[in-house]
């Protein structure tokens, strides 16, 4: 359990994910070792802390849990009553959008608490009626829809795909939130975009987007209190 802002805490509930993507900072994360988080020790912990009013599920990937395990955590935190907001970040609608089944969408419209789902894509061709599908499932049980992408050279790095990404994620009905400098961790050189291009751009792309469809430019920094724009 990790509390790095006020108002909201972060939950490893399970070191496992849906797909190893090249450039992700975990890429030397031992998966393997990882054991999934306990409901009641997780949500003890949360309990005892009074200013935490938003629970955000990560991992690896919180929907690669089975329902039985999710809806244990689920359940838990709605039993807290300082929690308003569940939010989960996951790849696995993108990625595997048969996994967002009528069962799971019950389970999460099924809890008292406000629902947003992050979800990852990086290019629009990750977007398709399968994932339209999927996602219009999660809206219907009442999530808030989010996208973060990275900033990846030779993948996005281009003012028109990011504009068709943003435009491509509206229709699906979800809103751009970040869109992130590389982690510089080893083996991901190749993806890196420099920071003065990135914000080239980024100024691009406001100037072909309305503001609600612009994802903010961000870069996270060791030490730091927060994201920081760039």
């Amino acid at each position: 359990l990790l509390q790095k802002y006020r108002g909201r805490a972060l939950a490893v509930t399970t070191g496992a994910c849906a797909i190893h993507c090249r450039f992700c900072f975990r890429r030397e994360f031992p998966y393997a070792d990882q054991a999934q988080a306990d409901p009641e020790v997780l949500l003890a912990a949360v309990a005892g802390l009074a200013d935490v009013d938003e629970l955000i599920l990560s991992g690896g990937d919180p929907l690669t849990l089975s329902d039985a395990r999710l809806a244990a955590l689920v359940e838990a935190a709605a039993a807290l009553p300082q929690l308003q907001t569940l939010r989960l970040h996951s790849r696995v609608p993108v990625v595997l959008p048969e996994r967002i089944t009528p069962a799971l969408c019950a389970l999460l419209a099924g809890s008292r608490l406000r629902l947003v789902v992050v979800i990852h894509a990086n290019h629009p061709n990750e977007l398709d009626d399968e994932v339209d599908a999927a996602l219009g499932r999660l809206r219907a049980a009442g999530a808030t829809l989010l996208n973060q992408s990275v900033l990846l050279a030779g993948v996005n790095d281009d003012a028109a795909v990011l504009e068709r990404l943003s435009r491509r994620l509206f229709a699906a009905g979800v809103l751009p939130y970040y869109l992130h400098q590389l982690d510089r961790v080893a083996g991901t050189h190749r993806f890196e975009v420099e920071p003065a291009r990135a914000r080239a751009l980024h100024g691009a792309l406001a100037a072909r987007l309305p503001g609600y469809l612009l994802p903010r430019l961000v870069r996270e920094v060791a030490g730091a209190p927060g994201k920081l724009p760039l």
